[in-house]
């Protein structure tokens, strides 16, 4: 349960071009950069609860591994998709609902960071988190 705990956001890296390729426009694409994001995960087998919370907003995740399941990014990008645990990786596959285009996320606990990468149009971003 290496996921479990609340994680700070720490740096980005190419978050802001992430954002651009994704169309959110330059004014949230700021604000997002420095949205100081907590995320505190739950893992209860295949059962995952997750509560992000930053500046802009609060909400509670809930999914099952392998279970498809919809979520709306901070930015009101509407998306469905599952993750699933590939060794002490979550990889989250997901299509955009409003062109269906792929969203593929990852997270994994890497020393003592949580380190959660974005893949969108072939462009990379990572977040970077601490407890």
């Amino acid at each position: 349960m290496a996921f479990n705990g609340t994680w700070k956001i720490d740096r980005n890296e190419n978050y802001e071009k992430f954002m651009e390729v994704m169309g959110v426009n330059v004014m949230k694409r700021k604000l997002g950069a420095h949205d100081n994001l907590n995320i505190t995960i739950q893992q209860d087998g295949n059962k995952f609860t997750i509560k992000e919370s930053s500046h802009f907003r609060t909400i509670d995740i809930e999914f099952t591994l392998g279970v498809n399941f919809e979520y709306s990014l901070a930015d009101g990008t509407e998306i469905t998709g599952s993750w699933n645990l590939e060794g002490n990786k979550l990889v989250g596959t997901f299509t955009r609902k409003d062109n269906g285009k792929a969203l593929t996320a990852y997270r994994e606990v890497v020393g003592d960071e949580l380190v959660q990468t974005y893949v969108y149009e072939g462009v990379e971003a990572k977040r970077f988190f601490k407890r």
